[in-house]
């Protein structure tokens, strides 16, 4: 493997989660100095690193650790997640905003059901279900989804060096390679909408040092997949 990250340092913002720990190892493959966050309670996830990264314990929207754990860095790649009802993936888009170094290359990661320009074309069977789930899970107090519209809006309109990478439904297995990636949802090499989650994480690491992707909002797919193979 290319050491591509060779002298440079990534903040990994949700480590220790499953897209979080294969960003983590894509990443120290590659020769990074890795530091992640997340919260003290999961910490125990991140053993098999060992000493190879630098954990921060921590909730992702505390500012005042996002900002210890960012210092330096030349890249930070964040996970979006919309738990509860506090704010907490805008609280946590806003603190990697604020506090990471000027020039920084920031890469997020959301679902498909951003839309950057309105321009996406969703089934509409998929957008009741997102609504009806998204309403139920709020009442719930267990997930909101508009939160996280809310932190990928101010990802858009902030003038850092960012990239939010839009991932399909997600699945296990043997890496397929770089996922393929469309500009829109409803283009028909997205339409198997699945991607391995292990090729996912190889995204959002690799679009680090791809400049095409600076203020894009790639939407991917499994490169193997039939609508990716037939494009």
């Amino acid at each position: 493997m290319e050491a591509t990250g060779a002298g440079r340092r990534m903040c990994v913002v949700g480590a220790s989660g499953k897209l979080g720990r294969y960003m983590v190892r894509h990443a120290l493959d590659r020769g990074w100095r890795v530091t992640g966050v997340c919260r003290e309670q999961s910490v125990p996830k991140l053993a098999d690193f060992g000493d190879a990264i630098t954990v921060v314990p921590a909730a992702t929207d505390d500012r005042a650790a996002i900002a210890r754990a960012v210092e330096g860095c030349d890249a930070v790649l964040t996970v979006l997640v919309p738990w509860g009802v506090k704010h907490y993936a805008s609280g946590t888009a806003r603190a990697v905003l604020d506090h990471a170094p000027a020039g920084a290359r920031l890469v997020f990661s959301c679902g498909w059901h951003i839309s950057r320009d309105g321009e996406d074309v969703y089934p509409r069977g998929t957008k009741v279900y997102e609504a009806v789930v998204g309403r139920l899970a709020k009442l719930a107090r267990v997930v909101d989804v508009d939160d996280q519209v809310a932190a990928c809006r101010a990802v858009f309109d902030s003038d850092t060096r960012w990239t939010v990478v839009r991932g399909s439904d997600l699945e296990e297995g043997e890496s397929q390679g770089l996922p393929v990636w469309r500009r829109h949802v409803g283009d028909p090499a997205l339409a198997s909408n699945r991607t391995r989650r292990v090729d996912y994480a190889r995204f959002m690491v690799e679009a680090v040092d791809d400049a095409s992707l600076v203020h894009e909002a790639p939407a991917i797919v499994g490169r193997l997949t039939p609508s990716a193979l037939s494009a």
